[in-house]
């Protein structure tokens, strides 16, 4: 349907009988509107060819709406399949989504600039924020709910998978099938959940008495294959269990176990991921890694942003999530 010039919503309320604010209602998703009274307003419009005007109905609602997803490291293949997820839910909601893609989680302060110029209803964070920073939404009235991670400092809604159960689990399959000789390889020291994950993995093999060589991957392909090479390298290739934050630097770290290495897996290398991403189940890599629940999480973090929306007032509250292991062929687990 194409909008003819100069046709106004006040042009479809006189055709249909009813008021310009019943014309706004009509076009906005979940407002109350009679469904006879929907249908008389939707007639009107497509025998003018009106069409809604985003902009206009934002400056008599005094919404944008549009929702703020900040992110950090799209390459960790895990944030894609938020973000879609995310970005639909938003959408069966009539909120239309911004995205701000980080290198690093410490690039925040760079875009929050734009964000607050864009006037967002409201925003989703997966990247560690400062006390300076979540105090900056609460202060601009911009409703806030952080994606797989807690405020630091100060009270915000959150919605988490529970790392600390997930490498608990890990790794006490793998002490109890009989591995002693551990590596980790964590993520960015500057990733919020990466160093939770490495931190539960560590713990954990504390509780059982073992100790872990560690270095720093990029979440990457490539930096899970580098990562296992330095790690053979100070154990004398002694290593019998890798655990890596990550499912993608597993994938790398598996495929050069076996092809450059030359380690079967999981006959002489055990390895672990976390996330549960697609490739991870595909039948070259079957890696044993916690699959997050992405469709509840991000379910939880759309519902918990447009109740703050509605009504700012709404208490901080944390909701968390537990994975699901995946016991794979990557690993020996008991």
């Amino acid at each position: 349907m194409t909008e003819k010039v100069g046709v106004t919503s006040y042009d479809v309320a006189r055709r249909a009988g009813v008021s310009q604010s019943a014309v706004s209602r009509a076009f906005r998703q979940g407002a109350s509107v009679a469904p006879a009274t929907r249908a008389r307003i939707v007639e009107a419009a497509q025998a003018l060819g009106y069409e809604p005007n985003a902009i206009a109905q934002g400056l008599i609602t005094k919404r944008s709406n549009l929702v703020a997803i900040i992110i950090s490291n799209l390459t960790n293949l895990y944030y894609p399949e938020v973000l879609a997820e995310l970005t639909q839910r938003l959408s069966q909601h009539g909120v239309r989504v911004l995205l701000f893609s980080l290198a690093a989680e410490s690039d925040v302060e760079e875009v929050l600039g734009q964000v607050w110029r864009y006037r967002v209803d409201g925003a989703i964070v997966a990247a560690r924020l400062s006390t300076e920073q979540l105090s900056a939404f609460a202060n601009r009235g911009v409703p806030l709910v952080l994606y797989n991670r807690i405020g630091e400092g100060v009270p915000v809604a959150s919605v988490c998978c529970d790392s600390d159960l997930g490498e608990r689990a890990l790794v006490d399959g793998l002490v109890q099938a009989g591995h002693r000789r551990f590596g980790i390889i964590g993520g960015p020291a500057d990733s919020y959940v990466g160093e939770e994950r490495a931190n539960a993995a560590i713990n954990r093999l504390a509780h059982h008495g073992l100790k872990a060589e560690f270095v720093r991957g990029q979440f990457d392909y490539e930096s899970g294959g580098e990562g296992l090479k330095t790690l053979m390298a100070r154990t004398d290739n002694q290593l019998d269990a890798l655990i890596c934050v990550n499912d993608l630097m597993a994938i790398g770290a598996m495929d050069t176990a076996r092809n450059i290495i030359g380690r079967k897996v999981p006959g002489e290398l055990s390895i672990t991921g976390f996330d549960g991403v697609s490739p991870a189940t595909w039948e070259a890599y079957q890696l044993t890694t916690i699959r997050q629940p992405v469709r509840r999480m991000t379910q939880a973090a759309v519902a918990m942003l447009l109740e703050r929306i509605e009504s700012p007032d709404i208490s901080p509250e944390q909701r968390v999530f537990a994975g699901e292991l995946l016991s794979g062929r990557s690993a020996r687990l008991l």
